[in-house]
């Protein structure tokens, strides 16, 4: 017979056996909410570059400087930052990042000029590049291994929910506010975390949780199959970011789209790089990671051309070309995300997974940083049409190194 402490842990059943009650998963929804405010302001951008640049006096290329360095900020200093972090608590490092992030906005809503705009983007990008990893390694610490693919699926939802939701909310709240408004909302967003994070996040969780040093994640990225992988996602990250920053310029400037026009397509592609997660998970999980990968990097290569030929065109099969072009994009670009993670986790080891898979984190933020600054400087010379033709060279690379590696045993 139970006494009657028994019954505070222990919950009868059938046979009489207690069962221990499961874990919650909130606190991976609560760390989802600073992946959802980071994904909200980086993708963004994007469609607000033109009206930034207008409203500054600066040239659109010039302007597209806030994507490259952010981008190559986050790259560089993800890795740095969270080995310098490794003696916090996981969530105090999380608190930390949350509030960086937070005043970054304040202060790009405030901005008197581009240089402090310049500077409030480079403390959200190490802010992003602290957040983003912790988060996904304490989802993973803080539940059973058979819920750990749950929990780092809530938590990256955050960022897909962003491109789905936060992208084209910030494009439409930019273009009838202002572009300082978005920095407010996202600013909001931000302190929510922050709540979320001090509310639903143990003080002491993932207090365990060891931090991989420099050396340990120099070691993983000199390993054979992790560095062939790593090349690919360069090139495949590049391609994405030649042509992404400037979808509002092609938009506007080859096919005559308002700001209504742009504010719809950019939903359009957010709508359908979410579907590109989510289905992308379930076809490589059903078809295998080498099949979905390159499948998506030919589907990506096309739509990338399709935007290349459709400013010739003309009329109704121009804008129709190019819508399709779009939505394939957006699809594609992300249905390549998680076959790649998984094939990362597979040749780094699942020892070394999760630097294997920050490691590719760093590689796409140095390739977004690199192909920004190509399409920065195809809008320079003025033919913004190349970016589409441009971002499909950079997708043929990767499908052509993918297709060597596989061939080449290490």
């Amino acid at each position: 017979m139970l006494q009657k402490h028994d019954l505070k842990c222990a919950i009868p059943v059938s046979g009489g056996e207690p069962r221990r009650p499961q874990p919650s998963m909130l606190p991976a929804w609560f760390l989802a909410l600073g992946t959802f405010a980071i994904g909200t302001e980086g993708f963004m951008i994007a469609p607000l570059l033109p009206t930034i640049s207008a409203d500054l006096g600066m040239s659109l290329s010039a302007t597209a400087m806030l994507v490259v360095v952010f981008t190559l900020v986050l790259a560089l200093s993800s890795p740095i930052a969270t080995v310098m972090t490794g003696a916090l608590r996981r969530r105090d490092t999380l608190l930390l990042a949350m509030t960086i992030f937070t005043i970054g906005n304040l202060i790009a809503a405030f901005a008197p000029g581009f240089g402090t705009l310049m500077l409030a983007r480079i403390l959200m990008a190490v802010a992003a590049g602290l957040y983003a990893p912790n988060a996904n390694a304490l989802a993973g610490m803080i539940v059973p291994a058979e819920k750990r693919g749950r929990a780092l699926a809530i938590v990256s939802g955050g960022m897909t929910i962003a491109i789905a939701l936060g992208l084209p909310l910030g494009s439409i709240i930019g273009h009838a506010f202002g572009w300082r408004s978005t920095f407010l909302m996202v600013a909001a967003l931000g302190a929510i975390a922050i709540i979320g994070i001090l509310a639903g996040v143990g003080r002491n969780a993932g207090a365990h949780m060891a931090i991989a040093s420099l050396g340990e994640r120099i070691s993983v990225i000199r390993q054979a199959p992790v560095l062939k992988l790593l090349s690919v996602t360069l090139f495949w990250s590049m391609g994405a970011y030649t042509a992404y920053p400037y979808i509002a310029p092609y938009l506007s400037q080859t096919l005559g789209f308002a700001a209504k026009g742009i504010a719809a397509t950019v939903t359009l592609w957010g709508v359908f790089a979410a579907l590109g997660v989510f289905t992308g998970g379930a076809l490589n999980d059903r078809f295998g990671s080498l099949k979905v990968a390159c499948l998506s990097l030919v589907a990506l290569f096309l739509s990338f051309a399709a935007l290349g030929v459709a400013p010739k065109l003309t009329g109704v099969t121009a804008i129709s070309l190019a819508l399709l072009a779009v939505a394939g994009w957006g699809f594609s670009v992300w249905s390549f995300f998680p076959a790649q993670m998984a094939r990362l986790i597979v040749a780094g080891g699942h020892r070394h997974a999760s630097v294997a898979l920050s490691l590719n984190t760093s590689t796409m933020y140095l390739g977004f940083s690199i192909g920004s600054a190509i399409g920065a400087g195809i809008i320079a010379v003025g033919d913004v049409w190349m970016i589409g033709a441009a971002a499909a060279v950079m997708e043929i690379v990767a499908l052509a190194l993918d297709e060597v590696w596989k061939r080449i045993k290490s």
